[in-house]
C-alpha cells in the first residue's frame, strides 16, 4: 500500500502516440480519395475537349496532373506530429481550498449576515 496523501501521478493516455496501423491506414485513405479526385479530373477534361471547350479542359486536367505529387508527398510525409515531451502528468484545475479568514471571524464574532 503506498503513504498516505501521497497518490502516484496520473498519466493521460491522450498523449500516447496512435498505432502505427492507424497512422498507415488513415495515409492510405487520404492517397486513395485523392486519387479519386484525380481519376474524376481526368474524365471531366476528358469530356470537356470532346465536348470542344479548349483551354476550359485544361483547368481538370491540371488538377489530374498535379494532384499524384501532392498525393505521394502527403502519403510518404511520415507519422502525425506528436508531443515529444512523452507523458504528461494530470493536473486538476480545480480551484484552491477555501481558508477562513481568522482575522474578519474575530472582528466579527457570530453567524455571518447577523447585525
Amino acid at each position: 500500500m503506498g503513504s498516505a496523501g501521497r497518490t502516484p501521478p496520473v498519466h493521460l493516455v491522450t498523449q500516447a502516440r496512435k498505432p502505427m496501423s492507424e497512422d498507415i491506414a488513415y495515409r492510405q485513405r487520404r492517397y486513395l480519395i485523392m486519387m479519386g479526385i484525380r481519376a474524376v479530373c481526368f474524365v471531366v477534361a476528358v469530356i470537356m475537349f470532346i465536348n470542344h471547350l479548349g483551354w476550359l479542359a485544361a483547368i481538370p486536367a491540371v488538377g489530374a496532373i498535379f494532384i499524384p505529387y501532392v498525393a505521394v508527398v502527403f502519403a510518404n510525409g511520415g507519422r502525425e506530429p506528436t508531443n515529444v515531451r512523452g507523458f504528461m502528468e494530470y493536473h486538476s484545475n480545480a480551484p484552491a481550498r477555501r481558508v477562513p479568514d481568522q482575522r474578519r471571524d474575530e472582528e466579527h464574532p457570530g453567524r455571518p449576515g447577523e447585525s
